[in-house]
């Protein structure tokens, strides 16, 4: 009976019980907290989402507010671009990239790929770089760095002015138009614009009777002088043997003669093409020194 008693009016004893100390200890995971506070919720909310979609009136409700809340937030006034601003770009360039980027304006500026406009432009032959941007007054600025013309190339279908890379500029429409520009001509030319430039620079004491140079079989060149005269060059070296050549031409008047072809292919052994009239003078002259022409 006292045994009874006592164990009735024991002390309570505050210590939790054994799963109320591991749910406890559980409960302080980082992890767990932020799966039953968070990840719970958030995948019930995705759960009653999911299952409104599965609705295809409530799909096509859906769609239609985002919609309308695109369309209101994208063509606000302050979004809108209402025309196109072109700068550094002549004229024809100007015509070209309006052709090329049809904008129907005024168009939101979300619609548009800025950098998507930029490769178009960049496809262009006369347009070096190109810089798009929407400015603040809803104006679509298109900023161009033209090719600056420096050959002229002669094909076997027309004119066309390359920049000093090689790279096509614009169709020439005739050469007088181009008077300025070196005139270079055969098939794969524009690919050796660099040593064309060389040439061109060691050929300046030649530039008054200067009217181009000539690419042959795309591997050498041949300088083209006033009353037909051809500099015939090495494959390799083309630049040294033309300023040999001028120094010959400069110490004994070579090109002044009756020249027609200086052959300079091999440099150690130059042959000379003399013109048809000049040649019988020399084969008269060679006659009368033998003897085989009587007075």
């Amino acid at each position: 009976m006292s045994q009874i008693n006592s164990d009735r009016y024991a002390p309570f004893d505050p210590a939790p019980s054994l799963w109320s100390y591991r749910l406890l200890r559980l409960m302080l995971s980082p992890f767990l907290r932020r799966l039953i506070f968070y990840g719970i919720p958030v995948l019930l909310l995705i759960g009653v989402g999911l299952l409104n979609l599965t609705n295809e009136q409530r799909r096509e409700q859906v769609l239609t507010a985002f919609n309308d809340l695109k369309m209101f937030v994208t063509e606000r006034p302050e979004f809108m671009v209402n025309l196109m601003s072109l700068k550094g770009a002549s004229v024809s360039v100007m015509q070209d990239i309006r052709e090329v980027v049809p904008i129907d304006f005024p168009v939101s500026r979300f619609d548009l790929d800025l950098d998507h406009i930029r490769q178009i432009i960049l496809g262009l032959g006369p347009v070096k770089d190109a810089n798009v941007r929407v400015r603040s007054n809803g104006v679509l600025q298109v900023d161009v760095v033209e090719r600056a013309p420096a050959f002229l190339w002669r094909r076997e279908n027309g004119l066309e002015v390359l920049d000093e890379t090689g790279i096509y500029v614009r169709t020439g429409a005739s050469r007088l138009q181009h008077r300025d520009l070196p005139l270079i001509a055969g098939e794969g030319a524009d690919s050796q614009v660099a040593q064309a430039q060389q040439l061109f620079e060691a050929a300046k004491p030649l530039r008054e009777r200067l009217r181009g140079l000539v690419f042959i079989g795309e591997r050498r060149w041949d300088v083209v002088l006033d009353n037909g005269q051809r500099l015939m060059l090495p494959e390799k070296n083309p630049v040294l043997a033309l300023e040999r050549l001028i120094a010959i031409n400069q110490a004994e008047d070579l090109l002044e003669r009756s020249v027609k072809v200086v052959d300079f292919r091999l440099q150690h052994r130059p042959t000379l093409q003399l013109r048809r009239r000049a040649m019988h003078e020399f084969k008269q002259t060679k006659l009368m020194q033998l003897g085989q022409i009587n007075d």
